[in-house]
């Protein structure tokens, strides 16, 4: 099971609802914050069967995300990058999940939303502030950062292929067993 987290506001509903197709996402789009959880079924290809299920955890369920960790092998966390007062708390939120012994095996995707809302150096200033640099150090495991934007479609690709990567490591594991 993969798990969107990251804090409230940070695009986690609409990021979600980009990458499923669901709906035309456009400037008019302002979905509420989500309060439980949301089920989003992404297609890996066109073939038939290759979805993927993640389940977004709202921001605002924060103190008891660590109840949904059994079981996970990814992590998709958001920060907004536009929002610079929420990046520095979105770090701390994810040292936490990083820090708990049920994830030491599960990938991490860091993806940075709302890139077309922000300057293109917000990038850089939200992984210093974030300090990505030593956490990968520390960590000792790969922690891969891509920029999307809900809006524009910019990163739904990658963010695809990252969740195909666990699919294809899935099937490769099945046939050698």
């Amino acid at each position: 099971m993969c798990l969107c987290l990251g804090p409230q506001g940070s695009g986690k509903t609409l990021l979600l609802k980009r990458l499923q197709n669901q709906e035309i996402i456009d400037i008019t789009s302002n979905p509420t914050p989500t309060v439980g959880i949301n089920l989003a079924k992404i297609k890996l290809n066109d073939e038939p069967y290759t979805e993927i299920t993640v389940r977004e955890v709202g921001g605002s369920m924060a103190p008891i995300w660590k109840n949904y960790f059994n079981g996970t092998s990814e992590i998709m966390y958001v920060v907004d990058t536009s929002n610079l007062c929420q990046i520095a708390a979105a770090g701390t939120m994810l040292y936490g999940i990083l820090a708990d012994p049920l994830l030491k095996r599960a990938r991490i995707l860091l993806v940075l939303t709302k890139m077309d809302v922000s300057y293109r150096q917000m990038r850089n200033e939200a992984l210093l502030m974030l300090q990505m640099a030593r956490l990968k150090k520390e960590l000792g495991r790969e922690i891969t950062v891509l920029e999307a934007s809900a809006m524009t479609g910019e990163g739904a690709e990658e963010i695809i292929e990252w969740l195909r990567g666990k699919k294809k490591a899935k099937s490769n594991a099945n046939k050698s067993a």
